[in-house]
């Protein structure tokens, strides 16, 4: 069964950016693809352009989309095997997501990672624990490790700001922020940029290292200023330590990206997964000037989520 959840294969990638590129400039070009079928995009966690922007992609090709806010609408969930249930769950995943898979033709499900036990957030519980049970394709609208419909986004949009016949140099850069944020869009940003072989640098402070998992071959740079060198792509995002995990050891402000930290990088775009903490983050003059890339990323997200449901669409399933 075909699902959508990480970094397939470039080949797999480029497919799906051209789709998607293709859909942008033709949004209902298969409209009758997805006629009769229904996509159930359930959410564990608040989202804003995740949600609207997979409804629009459904709606683009013809399927019907429903939204679960789980966390507010639905039962609590009991994920553990042989559990007893006489505490504050309701509901086992084996009976939600075996009844979601008989009402739906796809499930797109997000999830966060707890970010205190990280054996069961690296090995993606809460997700394959859908993917067990649900006998359904499933689109990761983000999980514990990974947020692939946002980094397959990213790579659209810096397709259509790269020189042609140019590796890009993208760096991607941890930034200050007020709490502890989980790691899936830095682990997915990093494995999908190096595994489309564009130069790809990571900058951040001592103790930020993310999972080797999705960082291996990529160059590690500690030197925020040097690592901005020359680069065409600045992707700002915060994490906290995977390797104390969850917690939060560096809140240097001078890592919040500004124009003077891009004087030797004249040419750089910036890009953010948002939502940003302004002037914490980034700087509204980063955000707001003719750098910024950001709200072209978000657009893109309607194109990429609608890429990868032709695609499941596609597979015969």
């Amino acid at each position: 069964m075909t699902h959508f959840t990480q970094f397939d294969s470039k080949a797999l990638g480029e497919q799906l950016i051209q789709d998607a590129l293709y859909f942008k400039t033709n949004p209902r070009a298969d409209i009758t693809k997805g006629r009769g079928k229904r996509i159930g995009c359930i959410f564990l966690n608040p989202s804003l352009r995740t949600r609207v922007s997979t409804q629009i992609a459904a709606q683009n090709l013809g399927m019907e989309p429903i939204v679960l806010n789980m966390d507010k609408e639905g039962w609590a969930l009991e994920m553990k095997e042989g559990a007893i249930m006489n505490q504050g769950t309701v509901e086992h995943i084996k009976d939600a997501a075996g009844v979601l898979g008989t009402y739906f033709d796809i499930l797109a499900i997000r999830a966060f990672p707890t970010l205190t036990d990280k054996e069961s957030d690296i090995n993606d519980y809460v997700i394959s624990q859908f993917m067990k049970y649900t006998g359904t394709p499933i689109v990761s609208l983000e999980s514990a490790i990974r947020h692939p419909l946002q980094s397959l986004a990213d790579q659209i949009t810096i397709r259509e700001h790269s020189q042609e016949n140019k590796k890009p140099k993208v760096v991607l850069t941890w930034a200050p922020h007020i709490k502890a944020i989980p790691h899936a869009v830095a682990n997915s940003f990093a494995e999908w940029t190096s595994g489309m072989e564009h130069d790809l640098t990571i900058t951040h402070p001592e103790g930020y290292e993310l999972d080797e998992k999705f960082t291996k071959g990529v160059k590690i740079e500690y030197n925020q200023s040097k690592a901005l060198e020359d680069a065409d792509f600045v992707y700002v995002k915060n994490w906290s330590s995977f390797q104390d995990y969850g917690k939060i050891h560096c809140t240097d402000t001078s890592w919040m990206l500004t124009e003077d930290h891009l004087k030797n990088a004249p040419n750089a775009k910036i890009m953010h997964c948002l939502p940003v903490r302004r002037n914490v983050e980034l700087s509204d003059e980063m955000l707001d000037g003719p750098r910024s890339l950001v709200q072209k990323q978000a657009e893109n997200r309607i194109y990429a989520a609608q890429s990868v449901i032709n695609h499941l669409l596609d597979s015969n399933f």
